[in-house]
């Protein structure tokens, strides 16, 4: 209709107001959301799905000048965390997390996480790690702020709780079931919330702890 000179313009005047560039080309889903948008850039052949976020200085970028597809996908539910770029016509599947500055050029399988040049995954989230976070779920402790984007030894050493857990839970309910059918009353009552779980590093806590515990 000879209007594609109205839709440039209005791309144009919206990056001198708000320091996003989004082409007019590109697909974006429902519930899309910059946050922190400054820098944001998005390419023509880009598709966003539903329920995305980018944070400040993301770029879906191309890595060539060919016709046809040069710019990423992104599936349901990804995040991009601030400054990464998501380079060519890759995928990024439902689930996604982009660390900060992480430079992407190639495929992400769904519910993975990348960080680092280039991009690497470290963390998928796998048959084991739903079992820990329905054990989480049950224990009242929420193990997404620990465990889901970054590995460090304190979120290893509770995966490795919660595995024991769920492994301890598997068997009392096995005993619980073989026990019944010897006319034994078994308490069917729920596990207790534990509530906030939290861990503290201050000196201060160390101070008041009346007992040490030496380790070699």
């Amino acid at each position: 209709m000879g209007l594609k000179w109205l839709a440039r313009w209005l791309s144009y005047f919206t990056r001198l107001i708000t320091g996003i560039e989004i082409h007019p080309g590109a697909t974006i889903g429902q519930r899309f959301f910059i946050d922190h948008g400054m820098g944001v850039v998005i390419g023509e052949t880009a598709e966003i799905g539903d329920d995305c976020t980018l944070y400040h200085g993301v770029t879906l970028g191309g890595t060539s000048w060919k016709a046809g597809k040069r710019h990423p996908t992104l599936f349901n539910n990804v995040v991009v965390g601030a400054g990464a770029k998501v380079l060519g016509p890759i995928t990024l599947e439902e689930g996604v997390r982009i660390g900060s500055n992480a430079v992407v050029t190639k495929d992400v399988e769904n519910n993975s996480t990348v960080v680092g040049v280039p991009g690497r995954v470290i963390h998928r989230h796998d048959e084991t790690q739903q079992k820990r976070n329905a054990v989480a779920q049950k224990l009242g402790f929420d193990a997404y702020g620990a465990t889901r984007d970054a590995p460090d030894p304190v979120a290893t050493a509770i995966n490795k709780m919660l595995d024991h857990i769920h492994v301890m839970d598997e068997k009392m309910e096995t005993m619980c079931g073989a026990l019944k059918q010897f006319g034994a009353e078994i308490d069917g009552t729920n596990l207790p919330d534990l509530g906030s779980c939290t861990i503290s590093t201050s000196a201060e806590n160390d101070g008041e702890d009346a007992e040490k515990i030496e380790t070699n």
